[in-house]
């Protein structure tokens, strides 16, 4: 702490004063509001609405209506809402984050700001990091929402677009955010406004905030389509990466080296960064991919393809390790979530790594899928008119709260002190002197009936202390499967007496774990780290499943100098302490020094992590300015707009760039310009149809026969003039051939709402490419952020260069008597996010109808005659 916050207290403290006098407000109209009958109560509701109406805003009201929810939750619920959860209810309502430990009951908390904010009639959602929870919150917490008059929402997996609308529609909507952001991507592609499920972004209460706004931020949502791509080029990939020879380099490189021109000296065929978890290429190994592949070059722009995918099957074969990354169960790769341990069914890792690592597991490698939409989570959340979040661990990641989201990070004191004892780290040289230690630990606490819970970071971790104990003939349940009710049920029974839980670090978060009777005298909840994470946040919260309430309770981490943690960020010094102190095998070491190391390798990561999430939303936000036009363009159609204006523009555009193709702006017009434009004219029978691509085609409609010379010495801004002209006359003739307007007008929002979502499937595509290949520009002094925003920009010029030519080519096919629909231009087949809800098989509403019935259309043919013939 810094001399300044020893002063002036921390910002927390600081922030705290001024919400204190708040919460004694509220606290004040306890017994006011005791006295109500439930119907007073619930009438309060229409009354805040009716001042909010009458000018008074949220603020003015937060008083009175946080009062009269803590009233409502002890009729309801039994609980009546503790001083610190009023507090971290005003911090919500604020848009800020509030970190209460665990247990301090931040379910409801959220109540609170959730009915304030609901007054509005604009929405509310409730943000959960998996559908159990929201459920559960929705079903449990949406009785007090429920009895005060407002209605509540549940948006799980398996609903149906009608049943998520229904859900949107509600005051309150408990939904994960997974399925928010697919929701928005969704919205953004249905051709009907009837088929949109949301109604706005209003403000959003995020639960586990650090989990979704951080764990989950390198990974965009992705939604995809099938793409045509064949799968061979991954198996050939990957039997050359079986061929090659992993090897070293002298030093590092990175953009600073290659502008200082610094030899570095590499061996073998590649050589792989564990640290930045990436794989380059050695000169010895580009030789070998041209020579297996019969290539000249293969830094040519036609091999890219084959060079992204010989480094996607180094890494696959180098950096995604089965049993830790993911798992391979009938005849299929199933990820395994990083943070939480558990397989996770229907997901997929992007941009091929997936069907990299089926052809090295000899799986059936899946074909590849094309994006049809995606967002990151920063991107997605920072839509929202106001976000808020709770979590019991945030203040280690403030800044990036700040710096990306806007917003502050409030601890909050906890109810009663904490007793929980958390003892310092031990460290033992190997990894089988750790895992010794840590099951004599557990036999002790078991055989005195002490609960144990033991967090692992990978599967395989969990099953090695479960083996351990097995031998040792203690009963233990172990979860690092998929989430579910039942390890919510396991977690929550993890603090009864004698019971030892082998967990992922993440399982179970936001259940409650109670002591069973008598556990408070032997001294609480256990905790056993068996490494350190990646994250400090990650460790806190395992530490924080112990001592809730003021319940008594203790932790201690287990490492050995082999966790990849120490392997790859800790000091080579430790390695020489042990060394040099000549401890007997099996002895830990446990001092300040080796805590302090622990953490700088945490905080290193971190940094690392965070810069890495931080490119990922540099590299979005290109792609979201762009989005938000094009989605704002797709909302106006929708909403029926008349696009009249818009098609008009596009004519004028078109005519304005086939010209300056053959005669430079400002230029005069002269006779070799002419015999260009004369080429592309082809006086006589014209389809109407070329219009779009060659827009002087439009002059023989006119009935004005081409005459080079009437054009001699025009201005070529003077000609493109001329030509708009009887372009708009041409589309004027064909608007009178439709006999009522809105016909036309309809037949206008079909044909763009197709052209703009064709194009800009393939925009993203081409982006992407981009993006992947963009890095080489490291290697020319040039920052590849910046070549990717220009390039990007001129990218996104011929996207909607290409919507217009697109939209008038087609406008100028239409005939009056052509009957054209809204339909969607690719089909949807999964995202990268997708769970593994069990599918209910399609069933035939209406009988089937056989060749001979009579058709149901009525025209009392039979079938094969009638509409069976059109199929």
């Amino acid at each position: 702490m810094g001399l300044f916050s020893k002063i002036m207290g921390t910002h927390s403290q600081r922030e705290l004063k001024r919400i204190y006098p708040i919460a004694d407000k509220i606290e004040a109209l306890s017994p006011a509001m005791e006295k109500l009958s439930d119907e007073e109560l619930r009438d309060k509701t229409s009354a805040f609405k009716e001042r909010l109406a009458q000018g008074e805003t949220l603020d003015d009201l937060l008083v009175e209506a946080f009062a009269v929810v803590r009233e409502a939750a002890y009729r309801v619920l039994g609980m009546r809402h503790y001083r610190v959860q009023l507090i971290g209810g005003i911090i919500l309502h604020q848009g800020r984050i509030s970190e209460m430990k665990t247990g301090e009951g931040k379910t409801l908390v959220s109540t609170l700001p959730a009915y304030l904010n609901a007054l509005d009639g604009k929405g509310v959602h409730i943000v959960t990091v998996n559908d159990y929870l929201a459920k559960r919150d929705a079903e449990w917490m949406g009785k007090v929402h429920e009895f005060l008059g407002l209605t509540v929402g549940v948006v799980l997996n398996s609903m149906t677009p009608e049943e998520r609308k229904a859900a949107y529609a509600c005051d309150i909507t408990y939904a994960t955010n997974n399925e928010l952001g697919f929701d928005y991507l969704r919205d953004n592609m249905v051709v009907y406004k009837e088929k949109l499920v949301q109604r706005g972004l209003h403000y959003a209460i995020i639960d586990e905030v650090d989990s979704v706004l951080i764990d989950e931020a390198r990974t965009p949502l992705i939604i995809s389509g099938q793409s045509g791509k064949s799968t061979e080029l991954y198996r050939a990939c990957d039997i050359l990466a079986c061929q090659m020879e992993r090897g070293e380099a002298s030093g590092e490189m990175t953009k600073m080296t290659a502008i200082m021109g610094e030899e570095i000296i590499e061996t073998g065929d590649y050589i792989v960064n564990e640290k930045e978890k990436n794989v380059s290429l050695t000169e010895d190994g580009v030789k070998k991919v041209e020579q297996f592949f019969h290539i000249d070059n293969l830094a040519d722009a036609e091999n890219l393809e084959i060079q992204h995918n010989i480094i996607l099957a180094l890494r696959a074969h180098n950096l995604m390790h089965r049993d830790h990354d993911y798992v391979v169960k009938d005849d299929q790769v199933l990820i395994v979530d990083e943070f939480t341990g558990r397989i996770m069914p229907g997901r997929r890792y992007s941009d091929g790594l997936h069907q990299a690592i089926e052809a090295k597991e000899g799986v059936k490698v899946k074909r590849e899928s094309k994006t049809l939409a995606t967002i990151t989570f920063q991107n997605f959340f920072n839509k929202y008119e106001k976000k808020a979040g709770m979590t019991g661990t945030a203040l280690t990641e403030e800044q990036e709260f700040r710096d990306i989201y806007g917003m502050d990070v409030i601890e909050i004191p906890t109810n009663e002190p904490v007793r929980r004892v958390d003892h310092e780290d031990l460290v033992y040289k190997t990894k089988r002197e750790k895992v010794n230690a840590v099951t004599d630990t557990i036999v002790e606490a078991h055989e005195k009936g002490q609960p144990v819970l033991v967090g692992t970071i990978t599967i395989e971790s969990s099953e090695i202390f479960s083996d351990a104990l097995k031998k040792r003939g203690v009963p233990h349940k172990v979860l690092n499967a998929k989430f579910h009710e039942m390890e919510a049920e396991i977690v929550a029974q993890a603090g009864q007496r004698g019971a030892v839980t082998i967990a992922t670090n993440m399982a179970g978060r936001g259940t409650d774990i109670k002591l069973g009777e008598g556990v408070a005298e032997l001294g609480g909840l256990m905790i056993i780290g068996t490494e350190r994470h990646e994250s400090r946040r990650i460790d806190n919260q395992l530490r924080g499943r112990s001592g809730r309430q003021g319940d008594p309770g203790e932790s201690r981490f287990y490492i050995s100098l082999e966790d990849d943690l120490m392997r790859l960020f800790g000091s080579e010094r430790l390695m020489g302490v042990f060394n040099s102190l000549g401890f007997p095998e099996g002895e830990a070491i446990q001092h300040k020094m080796l805590s302090s190391a622990v953490e700088k390798a945490q905080m290193k990561i971190e940094s690392n992590n965070y810069g890495i999430r931080k490119n990922v939303l540099e590299y979005d936000q290109v792609m979201n300015e762009q989005r938000e036009i094009i989605y704002a363009e797709r909302l106006r159609v929708l909403d029926g707009d008349n696009m009249r204006d818009v098609i008009f523009k596009m004519i004028r555009d078109v005519v304005k760039n086939h010209v300056h193709m053959h005669i430079p702006a400002e230029s005069q017009v002269e006779e070799k310009d002419l015999e260009k434009l004369e080429q592309k004219i082809a006086v006589s029978d014209l389809d109407l149809a070329s219009l779009a691509q060659g827009l002087v085609q439009v002059i023989p409609y006119t009935n004005v026969s081409w005459k080079q010379e009437d054009h001699e010495g025009e201005n070529a801004e003077q000609l493109i003039k001329e030509l708009q002209n009887k372009a708009i006359e041409i589309y004027e003739a064909k608007e009178k051939e439709f006999p009522e307007e809105e016909h036309i007008r309809e037949l206008e929002r079909v044909v763009l709402l197709k052209m703009i979502d064709r194009r800009w499937m393939d925009h993203i595509d081409n982006m992407e490419q981009l993006r992947q290949s963009i890095g080489l520009q490291a290697y020319g002094q040039r920052d590849p952020l910046v070549e990717y925003r220009f390039a990007g920009y001129d990218m996104f010029d011929e996207m909607t260069d290409g919507i217009s030519e697109d939209t008038v080519q087609a406008l100028m096919h239409i005939r009056i008597q052509q009957r054209i629909e809204r339909e969607e231009v690719a089909k949807v087949t999964g995202t990268n996010k997708d769970e593994s809800a069990a599918k209910q098989p399609v069933r035939r509403k209406e009988g089937k109808v056989y060749p001979n019935d009579p058709c149901p259309c009525g025209s009392g043919k039979k079938y094969k005659q009638c509409c069976g013939r059109k199929k």
